[in-house]
């Protein structure tokens, strides 16, 4: 009798739901045709976990990672079901309710992020206030309001870094966009989020990443939600801050391994568009978008 094949499967998760795999040969099955003593050749390969050397390093204590690797639909913490206290009963009939309550929980509009990279700026500045936008910087900015203008959007607020190079860049924008409110925050300065996979070659100690990476993180789930139930129309925000920022944003946003952030590169004055559904579902518009600019206009420092 012919030996079966037999093939397992054994994963390694990692957020965002990749796999690694290693394989080795193992059982053997008689040549066709041949007796007991005919020749035996390798099997299918059997496909076991990689050894620990293998594996991402652990995650900070404040990133949170679905198990298995599936979507988190409460990854913000705003699925209706989540927000419903199961025991409370109602006082004269002694049930629930869950339908009426889900329904009062449940968001109803679309949150549109559009998440703005700061523009060129002095690198020559010791301290952040001297760190000013360069003239190519205010021309960039310039470029970015009026883009931002051009679609046409009923625009609710410009929330920006603190930093000087993130406040200038939003003032132009927003002479492009008047009515706009701005919020000014100290979450969304720049800042070492999380030690990136893989490693850079110019080394930071722990400590950086200990405290940068828990603002930005608080930065994240801060901002980034899906709307409030209580919210009736879709609504279109600016983040004016920083590449790190929104690089580890957009990770997340995503429930792609935030150790990736580095991975991704973004111009000055760039436009990155997320879409949160009322679901929670999210979608990434565009990444990094600065083709509104002409070629001799773009840069990356």
């Amino acid at each position: 009798m012919s030996f079966r094949r037999a093939l397992a499967l054994a994963a390694c998760g990692l957020a965002g739901g990749s796999v690694l795999f290693s394989a080795v040969a193992v059982a053997k099955q008689p040549a066709r045709g041949g007796g007991g003593d005919a020749e035996t050749r390798p099997g299918p390969p059997l496909l076991l976990p990689p050894s620990p050397a293998a594996s991402c390093p652990a995650a900070p204590g404040w990133v949170e990672r679905p198990a298995g690797g599936y979507w988190d639909s409460n990854w913000d913490r705003r699925e209706p079901l989540a927000l419903i206290n199961l025991k409370k009963k109602n006082e004269e009939t002694g049930e629930e309710e869950l339908a009426s309550r889900l329904h009062h929980c449940k968001a109803k509009a679309t949150r549109h992020i559009f998440l703005i990279r700061h523009s060129q700026y002095n690198l020559d500045g010791r301290i952040d206030k001297d760190r000013t936008l360069t003239q190519l910087g205010r021309e960039q900015a310039e470029l970015t309001g009026h883009r931002l203008a051009s679609l046409g959007l009923k625009f609710d607020k410009i929330i920006h870094s603190s930093m000087t190079r993130a406040t200038e860049t939003t003032d132009i924008i927003s002479k492009h966009l008047p009515g706009v409110k701005k919020i000014s925050t100290d979450l969304l300065r720049e800042g070492a989020p999380i030690e990136p996979d893989p490693p850079v070659s110019h080394w930071k100690p722990e400590a950086v990443y200990y405290e940068d990476g828990a603002r930005i993180e608080a930065a994240f789930r801060n901002y980034i939600h899906r709307a409030d139930a209580k919210q009736a129309e879709d609504s279109y925000e600016i983040f004016v801050c920083h590449a790190n920022v929104i690089r580890y944003i957009v990770c997340r946003a995503l429930q792609f391994p935030p150790e990736g952030w580095l991975r991704m590169s973004l111009n000055n004055g760039s436009i990155t568009h997320l879409v949160i559904r009322p679901s929670g579902r999210v979608a990434l518009r565009t990444l990094g978008d600065t083709g509104f600019m002409p070629p001799d206009k773009i840069t990356r420092t």
